[in-house]
């Protein structure tokens, strides 16, 4: 069971250094750096903090948007057709692009983002043969044939410079500063590739195949007053970065296509049958699992949509406001089952839900019917959405967006705005479905609602995400410890200092290492600040700020640092540093304990004196337990102060019971509730 509540005393101050009945290290703890004028240096070296620019009209020193802060605006409408036997789109977009920053602009980045598919992209060129991202099959692919036409002049070309995953638009006139806006139109196609870095591809099943379509279209890349244009390549494990905008989506599919997307559907009544639309609209009036499509519908006539007559496509219309991207999934495979979750409510930090509530909805093939449907185990996909959107809103912030949707297919696990994929179909994975659509759901928040540059900092991305996962899966599983988020464990997988710190581009992460570090330990860092040095009530209250400030904004580390800081009222410099700059474990010790004694009436009589030592790179506050020969017991805790000048900190007590008698101790253990990740518990405890 996860314990999180404690019962803390306060210490007096220590009373000078005492040696007795010392404790002696196991074998294999880390060794001890001294106490020293060398250990005062490095410990006063850790409390430096992380580097922070300095505040500006942009940023604030409180961490919240600045009174001058902006940020760019790029609004699409998109037509698109799936030729499915081509494997193939054709498409062409309007983007209409917003400059409100201070700067002109005289020429616009674009995303290219399926040039990754060329063999001789940078990311086909690092890709592993069984990776999971990159071009591990070495399609040969990318955009083509791409026109770039500045719309109102009479249909003026422009030139693309084409520097593979980014390209480069020189403008006739420079976009003007504040509100300045261009619109420019694209047109271009490309092949489908079968496996898209575990973003898109297509997955053959038993009904046909299943397209999922992401990173897709050419997109304004992100200026902004951190880096100017954001023109990082995407490599494949770096994910993105985009502008917020409106996205007005026609798919033209083949006949017979259900077709799952981004924001809602706009002409139900031209794409769907009658019976179908009556059944969408039951599912709007309930928490109850309804279905739209079943299993055993597929394939079937299901009747003439109203709207159409013949044909051999249709056209679904989508429409998603205040969204930092697009992407969908089309296949006449698919099954489709949806309930409501309610909005208009209060999240605990007061913010009302956004809009008249969600609509969850799940998209799947008959592979995965079994563990997808309503009649699968947990309640199926979408009662799983709707839990999770029920937990997150409720914790930490109402879900801003009217659909959530989940669609099995090739993709293990990714997420965009209001829509996922997750790839999993094994009938007795109940748990493992449930923790690949809670995670990427909750990605909705981070970085969707929280618009983070996942390519420099996916800790914010990932590592956010899996620490509000943590919670949402503790609650669905009350008596089994997730995988990734608490501190304990992260410490028992990992017990040496890692090879790299958290705050690095994820590119920049060593193979094997992003779900390590970026996921894991920054969620085990988020659970340890909240529940061993914060306290849950003001985590949670600084937290549910952070994320008030932030929303549909773009933040940096400093913009997080600074408002826990804040909301908190506490310093954390220490702690930002150590756990998300640093690379150093935690290896907490007691190592010598003087009993109460001596003559009678003097303060030492009645005083214990304990010493402790930080053998580790990292520093936290020291939590013990002490247990005394009359039975009693009681926790005590030492603020991150004792280590400001070294490694050693000898504190004092006066051991007397409310009696008056005086207590002999019996045993000492440090971090009794395990809140902390050290790596070696065996010199936590005396004797």
């Amino acid at each position: 069971m996860h314990r999180v509540c404690r019962r803390v005393v306060a210490l007096a101050l220590p009373a000078g250094l005492a040696a007795c009945s010392t404790n002696n290290a196991p074998s294999g703890a880390i060794e001890p750096n001294g106490s020293g004028p060398a250990a005062a240096f490095r410990a006063a070296a850790l409390f430096a903090g992380p580097p922070l620019p300095p505040p500006n009209e942009f940023r604030t020193a409180a961490g919240a948007p600045g009174p001058a802060y902006w940020q760019q605006q790029a609004d699409y409408t998109i037509r698109a057709t799936l030729d499915a036997p081509a494997r193939r789109i054709v498409a062409n977009e309007t983007m209409v692009y917003t400059n409100n920053s201070p700067a002109a602009l005289p020429f616009i980045w674009i995303n290219l983002e399926q040039n990754l598919f060329r063999t001789d992209s940078d990311g086909a060129r690092m890709s592993t043969p069984n990776g999971r991202f990159g071009n591990r099959d070495q399609f040969h692919g990318g955009f083509e044939d791409v026109k770039v036409t500045l719309a109102g002049s009479a249909g003026r070309d422009l030139r693309l410079h084409d520097y593979g995953t980014v390209g480069r638009i020189d403008l006739p006139e420079p976009i003007a500063p504040r509100g300045g806006r261009i619109t420019i139109e694209f047109a271009w196609s490309f092949d489908i590739p079968a496996y898209g870095s575990d973003r898109m591809g297509i997955d053959d099943t038993q009904h046909g195949p299943v397209f999922q379509l992401a990173q897709w279209f050419p997109s304004a890349c992100v200026f902004d007053d951190v880096h100017g244009w954001n023109t990082l390549p995407y490599l494949g494990q770096g994910e993105f970065y985009t502008n917020y905008g409106t996205y007005d989506v026609s798919l033209t599919v083949p006949r017979g296509h259900i077709v799952a997307a981004t924001g809602e559907l706009a002409n139900p009544e031209e794409v769907l049958s009658p019976l179908q639309q009556e059944r969408l609209s039951s599912a709007r009036a309930t928490s109850e699992t309804v279905v739209i499509r079943g299993a055993d519908e597929i394939g079937a006539d299901a009747g003439e949509p109203a709207g159409e007559t013949g044909g051999a496509t249709s056209t679904w219309r989508f429409r998603a406001d205040n969204v930092r991207t697009f992407a969908w999934a089309s296949s006449a495979a698919f099954a489709w089952d949806a309930c409501f979750v309610p909005g208009g409510g209060k999240g605990s930090d007061g913010d009302p839900a956004r809009g008249q509530g969600t609509l969850c909805q799940s998209f799947y093939p008959t592979e995965a019917a079994a563990i997808w449907s309503a009649k699968g185990q947990g309640g199926g996909s979408t009662q799983m959405l709707r839990k999770s959107l029920e937990h997150y809103g409720k914790k930490w912030y109402a879900y801003p967006y009217p659909s959530a949707s989940n669609v099995n297919g090739i993709v293990g696990g990714m997420e965009y705005p209001m829509i996922v994929f997750c790839g999993g179909r094994d009938p007795g994975g109940e748990r493992g479905l449930w923790g690949v659509t809670t995670h990427e759901i909750g990605h909705n928040w981070f970085p969707m609602l929280i618009n983070t540059d996942e390519r420099r900092h996916a800790w914010m991305d990932e590592g956010f995400n899996t620490f509000i996962n943590y919670y949402a899966t503790l609650e669905r599983y009350p008596d089994d410890l997730p995988r990734r988020g608490n501190p304990r464990r992260w410490a028992r997988d990992n017990p040496k200092p890692m090879p790299q710190a958290i705050d690095i581009p994820a590119d920049q992460v060593e193979r094997g290492q992003l779900g390590t570090l970026q996921y894991a330990k920054t969620a085990a860092g988020l659970t340890l600040l909240r529940e061993g040095v914060l306290g849950e009530a003001r985590f949670d209250a600084a937290f549910r700020e952070y994320l008030r400030r932030w929303a549909f904004k773009s933040p940096r580390p400093w913009d997080f640092f600074r408002t826990m800081q804040d909301v908190a009222g506490e310093d954390l410099g220490w702690f930002f540093r150590g756990w998300f700059y640093e690379t150093g474990v935690l290896d907490q010790a007691v190592t010598t304990v003087m009993q109460p004694g001596g003559a009678e009436g003097h303060a030492e009589s009645r005083a214990a004196r304990v010493t402790f030592r930080n053998r580790g790179g990292l520093v936290m506050p020291v939590v013990f337990k002490v247990e005394y020969d009359d039975g009693s017991d009681e926790v005590r805790r030492l603020p991150i102060a004792v280590w400001f000048n070294g490694d050693t900190w000898q504190t004092q007590w006066d051991t007397r019971n409310t009696a008056g008698q005086v207590r002999r101790i019996k045993r000492i253990e440090i971090d009794p509730d395990s809140d902390f990740p050290d790596v070696e518990p065996r010199n936590n405890v005396w004797p």
